[in-house]
């Protein structure tokens, strides 16, 4: 009897219509109202975009390969698409552009035209979480993806009669590809970048040790580094007084004025521009800037005056000394000048931060810690991204001055992560200065490289001449 009620039960359940769960998804599943999404964060990314005027928002969207399917919202969609539109043309997005783009592309056929100012603009004032935005967005995109793949996933159990090997394999792409679009295919086959790297070590051995870089015109520091190198962040750091600014415009100098200038960009957040090029002047033509600060010169140093605006007037060097930067705005000015060069064959070779911990992070809530650390980290990309390198000044901590012993790595301020994303650190310190520098109004100065990733370290001497505010080469240069 048991046996029987237990082959009928058998029978029923192997004959009897059993719950689809594809069906059942599908019934509890509605994809107009379940769907993961945020309205409030895609309106956030919409309109950090119209509010920015240096255009790194879009940017930083093109570069990571946001598309209008990112957006839930159809009105979304389509201005992100008038956004894009825009952008190829190498037009400034904001409100009236991209109104009058949206009509030319008959987008308000199907959305309100009030959209923009009543939906966007009226509910975001500030861009400052626009990182945080983006990332929403991009969370809610995946999550729509994984969703539907599950659907799909369900569907073709419930309909399958193949072999489940294939059906596997099916879903695996499914999901292989949704991987593969959030984190991108930067992989590539040694045969592409072996080619490459075999190019450098032969123009290594051709140059026979010369200087392969931007030359710092300092035969100390060049003998240790070839130069400055493509997609190297350069930090130079030292207390206040020990000349950073000076050892920049010096390299700057050098950099503008070899055979095969380098066009150099510097950020200025300290000085303005005017006092800088008096700097560069009154340097480079050896005036003695205590003097002129008198408004007395040395006989004959008008001409020389003269003749060094002139010079720099047409070297390929901009100032930007714009106050309160942060990184975006930089990279975006950046990337700008770098265009601008290239339409005329040309590109930035060198760019000058001074100083970093005068710049802004993204966010002004974060821990400023956590700001010098993102604010680093956009350093170190930006000299990969233009390809050059980027010298970044910063300060040192009291610490070294406390403990009378030379500045270490470690003494950089406010965050540690200066210390890691450098590829070359060079720490400035004043030593005992000699009769004879100080005869002529100098300072010896303990120049040393205390990282680098790609060459040796160590300390050298340079001379800091006071009244020209001017480093130069120390001709009895011995160990320190």
């Amino acid at each position: 009897m048991a046996e029987s009620r237990g082959k009928t039960a058998f029978k029923k359940a192997a004959g009897a219509p059993q719950r689809d769960s594809g069906a059942f998804l599908s019934t509890r599943f509605n994809w107009s109202e379940d769907a993961p999404r945020n309205s409030d964060a895609e309106a956030g990314v919409l309109a950090s975009i119209l509010l920015d005027e240096s255009n790194e928002f879009m940017n930083i969207c093109v570069a990571e390969k946001v598309r209008s399917d990112y957006f839930f919202e159809l009105p979304n969609k389509m201005i992100f698409d008038a956004m894009l539109s825009l952008h190829k043309d190498s037009l400034a997005i904001d409100a009236i552009t991209l109104t009058e783009r949206m009509k030319l592309l008959g987008a308000f056929d199907k959305i309100d035209i009030n959209y923009i100012p009543e939906k966007l603009l009226s509910r975001i004032e500030s861009a400052a979480n626009f990182r945080q935005w983006l990332n929403i967005l991009r969370d809610k995109y995946f999550l729509r993806k994984i969703s539907e793949a599950c659907v799909s996933t369900l569907e073709q159990v419930r309909s399958n009669r193949g072999a489940v090997s294939s059906l596997l394999d099916d879903v695996e792409k499914t999901f292989l590809g949704i991987n593969n679009d959030q984190v991108g295919n930067t992989m590539r086959p040694a045969s592409e970048q072996v080619e490459s790297a075999l190019v450098k070590i032969h123009q290594l051995l051709a140059s026979k040790g010369a200087i392969n870089g931007v030359p710092t015109g300092f035969t100390a520091l060049d003998s240790k580094l070839r130069g400055l190198h493509a997609n190297e962040m350069i930090v130079i750091a030292g207390r206040p007084g020990t000349g950073k600014t000076s050892i920049a415009l010096n390299i700057v100098e050098s950099a503008i004025f070899k055979p095969d200038p380098a066009p150099t960009l510097v950020f200025s957040l300290e000085m303005l521009a005017d006092q800088l090029y008096m700097r560069m002047i009154a340097s480079r033509a050896r005036v003695n800037q205590y003097m002129l600060g008198q408004g007395r010169l040395e006989k004959g140093k008008n001409e020389d005056i003269q003749t060094t605006a002139r010079e720099i007037s047409n070297a390929p060097l901009w100032i930007d000394d714009s106050e309160s930067l942060s990184i975006l705005d930089m990279r975006a000015k950046a990337r700008r000048l770098n265009q601008d060069l290239k339409r005329s064959g040309r590109s930035l070779g060198l760019i000058v931060v001074d100083y970093l911990q005068l710049l802004k992070g993204s966010d002004p809530t974060m821990p400023r810690e956590q700001e010098v650390a993102e604010i680093s980290r956009g350093m170190k990309a930006m000299s990969k991204e233009l390809k050059l390198p980027v010298i970044v000044l910063a300060q040192l901590n009291r610490d070294s001055e406390k403990e009378t012993r030379p500045p270490r790595a470690s003494d950089l301020r406010e965050s540690g992560s200066i210390e890691q994303d450098a590829d070359v650190i060079i720490l400035l310190s004043r030593q005992k200065t000699t009769d004879e520098a100080a005869a002529r109004d100098s300072w010896l100065i303990r120049a040393d490289i205390a990282k680098q990733r790609n060459g040796p370290t160590g300390p050298s001497t340079l001379l800091f001449n006071r009244s020209y505010t001017r480093y130069e080469n120390y001709e009895k240069e011995e160990t320190i």
